[in-house]
């Protein structure tokens, strides 16, 4: 009795050990399939960094001018105080031999104070610059006034890198003046806060007529095309022009 017992158990045990040797076989396996393999290292390229070279600038003193066309037309009849219009820069502008403004830039300006045309006054438009834009879309900050491009007014010259010089470090308030529809407008300069004026030359024809007498109201008209001076009241920092 006792050894069928103990053959039984023999049975058992080696059946259980089977059973146990297959379920190893299976899962062991299934296990080592889930690891992951180790991925093979990829060398990356080197990376070549360039050093962009600082950014040097070139100073236009106060004083200097630059000859602009006006882009559209002004008129003292319809103007308001506000108004934003553009002119182009007819020359490159150089600081230290450096291209700094080239030749087609945009100068926005606005009009800071208007007056009509009266009985035995001409209308006046009085204007600031505040912008420069060039042709690569880049835009710098100045301070600009209105001047005459004569040297024989507002003391002005043209040196040899087609921009105009002042020579005069007296401030004047320069301004259109209503010349009449044959000669359009004519830069004058307000003197004693606007209590006098004394004409300048006149813009885009008759150039060096001195003073005028009005005989009817004349409107101040700025028509598009006509050149004039953009004179800097501050200095002003730009970097050598490229196009990028």
């Amino acid at each position: 009795m006792i050894m069928k017992t103990n053959k039984i158990l023999a049975q058992r045990a080696l059946s259980l050990i089977a059973l146990l040797a297959i379920v190893a076989a299976t899962v062991i396996p299934a296990s080592a399939q889930t690891r992951r393999r180790p991925r093979p290292r990829v060398r990356r390229p080197a990376v070549t960094r360039t050093v962009t070279p600082p950014v040097r600038y070139y100073t236009l003193g106060a004083d200097q001018t630059i000859r602009v066309r006006m882009d559209n037309e002004l008129n003292s009849r319809t103007a308001r105080v506000g108004d934003r219009f553009s002119t182009t820069t007819v020359d490159p502008v150089y600081a230290d031999g450096v291209e700094v403004i080239p030749a087609g830039s945009k100068v926005w300006g606005r009009v800071t104070t208007v007056k009509r045309a009266e009985r035995r006054s001409p209308g006046t438009i009085s204007v600031n610059f505040n912008t420069v834009e060039m042709p690569n879309r880049a835009k710098y900050t100045v301070n600009g006034s209105l001047s005459s491009l004569s040297g024989d007014n507002d003391s002005v010259n043209a040196d040899n890198e087609s921009t105009v010089e002042g020579r005069s470090n007296e401030k004047r308030d320069i301004v259109f003046i209503g010349g009449g529809a044959a000669t359009g407008a004519i830069i004058g300069a307000i003197a004693g806060g606007g209590k006098g004026a004394g004409l300048g030359a006149l813009i885009g024809g008759a150039l060096g007529t001195g003073g005028r007498v009005y005989e009817k109201e004349q409107q101040a008209v700025v028509k598009a095309g006509t050149e004039f001076g953009v004179s800097l009241n501050r200095n002003v920092s730009l970097p050598e022009y490229r196009t990028r």
